[in-house]
């Protein structure tokens, strides 16, 4: 296979990752700069895409882990997400039996379901565990 194939990869995994941003591609752009040395020093094809493909998983399963930490790092929870572990106050009792239950937190209303299967009664103070759907996954906080 021609060197130049493999600048072509690296150039299109480089388009890639600027374009999302994801850490998606950069590994791949990693194994195929490698699979382009091998060419340049006269690797059979299938010698350059066994490095390639090594060295792509290997860049992507050392260092992506290490990245994304450090990258992710400051990302602020947005929506949703940013309820859980805040706590809510029950507006209607929660019966998960009866798939009953509503919660007020931040002004806003969600329909609630016990984390551990209790009945939780109005005005009692919860947590919010989790987020399945619309729905908040909470516990009562006295059960501490």
């Amino acid at each position: 296979m021609p060197a130049y194939y493999w600048l072509i990869v690296v150039a299109v995994c480089i388009l890639v990752e600027l374009a999302t941003m994801g850490l998606t591609s950069v590994w791949f752009a990693v194994g195929a700069t490698v699979a382009y040395i091998v060419s340049l020093l006269g690797g059979e094809t299938i010698v350059q895409i066994i490095v390639f493909l090594v060295v792509s998983l290997v860049a992507l399963f050392i260092t992506r882990p290490i990245a994304v930490k450090y990258f992710n790092s400051d990302r602020v929870k947005t929506n949703a997400d940013s309820l859980i572990g805040r706590e809510a106050v029950v507006v209607e009792k929660i019966d998960n039996v009866t798939n009953a239950g509503r919660v007020m937190v931040s002004g806003q209303e969600w329909a609630a379901q016990s984390k551990d299967g209790d009945v939780i009664d109005e005005k009692t103070i919860v947590v919010i565990e989790s987020i399945i759907g619309v729905r908040l996954i909470v516990r009562n906080i006295k059960e501490d």
